[in-house]
């Protein structure tokens, strides 16, 4: 039995690419883009014009636009061979600059000192997602010093205000700057192409590169209790307070049902075929128990969540409120919205109104083609015992927007990522970190994948 997964240890000769990766995480990193969602960030701009620099330092033209001060969007397009682009379109590859806030006195580190420690780069972004910034930088500036012109036009973006659903970002650009993506028919993005490791049915681990090929829907709700106002001294059978933590406890403790997409099936079926588990699609808690950590991940795919968030209400501690509201976050699977708010709308019950604060579409795409197909070789060829399945990210991207204009949207950041490393937890988490490893290994696979794409 191995230790490991055994790596292809054939790679070339450390790139400038793979030289500077690092560097540009950190610089990326140092720059607080906090976005809190009700415009009170720092914004993008900092970082914007960062990335202008380092673009118009090898000799690109990129431009910057913004959907409102200081709200940034970077886009570059590099012109394919002629000889390869006639029957067929660009390829986007996209991220974004912002990050959701981060508490200092929760971290070991400073949040946005982009500190090297134990062989891995600490910072919020680091993993959402300024480490795939950082790749696609350090490929496209090799790519411009170089001279080398790729198999199609690629369209290069880095987006603001992702974090809050992209309002300000990809889907301002959709609407007003439809001409920079002109052309564009598929796109790559963050959180797939990263890798979990899992014993097969012999007990020997194998790394498992998760491309991203579905996103569950977003509906994000806000309750609002009605109730009468008084005294807190008096007995109010009234009170929107109790009113909203009823709803909302109902809310939380409901038990969605368990459904599989043709994403999630496929992807439970190649598990349980690795690891010699049944998969059982009303019960299939024990595929996703073989996936460690990332089970939490990946088992939110299996049914809609609804989950509250934020709570507010009162101004004083002697004054009953005549209104108290609460915030859900709730993700949907495809075809599932109109379930969703009406079985919410059901358990809130009477005296709590339902308004939605933002929603966004699903997405679901098929596991095939020849950008798969160049994907799932550039990760081989870089590590000779990946194993690829297709997968639903529990959360959203930016390729929501963008497939508004037709086109279709994988999440690729490429990692290699050590067995131990509970990767998935730190997406929004607390003491987010790449390793230095991972972010080398990334950008061997996006160089190698857009050479041939």
């Amino acid at each position: 039995m191995t230790d490991r997964p055994s790596a292809t240890t054939s790679s070339p000769a450390s790139s400038p690419a793979e030289q500077e990766v690092a560097d540009l995480c950190r610089d990326l990193l140092r720059i607080d883009t906090s976005n809190y969602g009700d415009g009170s960030g720092p914004g993008e701009r900092a970082a914007a014009e960062h990335v202008m620099g380092l673009l118009h330092e090898v000799g690109l033209d990129p431009e910057l636009v913004e959907s409102e001060p200081g709200r940034s969007t970077v886009v570059v397009r590099v012109e394919g061979d002629p000889a390869g682009t006639a029957d067929r379109g660009a390829l986007m590859v996209h991220g974004h600059l912002d990050v959701v806030p981060a508490d200092a006195a929760d971290w070991q580190v400073d949040p946005f000192s982009g500190e090297e420690r134990d062989g891995c780069l600490w910072g919020r972004g680091a993993v959402d997602m300024k480490n795939m910034d950082a790749m696609m930088l350090a490929v496209l500036r090799d790519l411009a010093r170089s001279g080398r012109r790729p198999p199609r036009d690629l369209v290069f973006a880095f987006f603001a205000d992702e974090e809050a659903g992209g309002v300000l970002g990809s889907h301002w650009l959709v609407d007003h700057r439809r001409d920079l993506i002109d052309g564009v028919t598929e796109a790559v993005s963050e959180v797939g192409g990263y890798s979990v490791t899992v014993d097969d049915r012999h007990g020997d681990p194998v790394r498992l590169y998760l491309l991203q090929t579905a996103e569950k829907g977003i509906a994000w709700l806000r309750l609002v209790a009605h109730g009468r106002a008084g005294h807190g001294s008096q007995i109010n059978t009234d009170n929107a307070i109790t009113r909203l933590a009823s709803a909302v406890s109902r809310i939380g403790a409901h038990r969605w049902p368990i459904e599989l997409t043709p994403t999630v099936r496929q992807f439970l079926e190649g598990v349980a075929d690795l690891t010699g588990v049944e998969l059982d699609p009303a019960r299939p808690d024990d595929v996703l128990d073989r996936l460690g950590s990332i089970a939490r991940f990946v088992g939110a795919t299996v049914q809609d969540t609804a989950n509250p968030t934020l709570l507010r209400s009162g101004y004083k501690h002697n004054v009953i409120p005549q209104t108290a509201e609460a915030f859900l976050d709730c993700r949907y699977l495809p075809g599932h919205e109109d379930e969703l708010l009406r079985t919410v709308r059901e358990l809130a019950g009477d005296g709590v109104d339902v308004e939605v604060h933002h929603r966004d579409i699903s997405l679901e795409t098929t596991f095939d083609g020849a950008l798969v197909d160049a994907m799932v070789a550039a990760l081989q060829s870089e590590d000779d015992g990946a194993r690829v399945l297709p997968y639903c990210l529990s959360g959203g991207t930016d390729n929501k927007a963008l497939s508004r204009a037709g086109i279709r949207g994988f999440g690729f950041a490429p990692l290699r990522l050590p067995a131990e490393l509970d990767f998935a937890a730190m997406f929004h988490g607390v003491d987010e970190r790449v390793p230095l490893d991972a972010l080398r290994f990334g950008t061997r696979v996006l160089d190698r994948f857009l050479r041939t794409c």
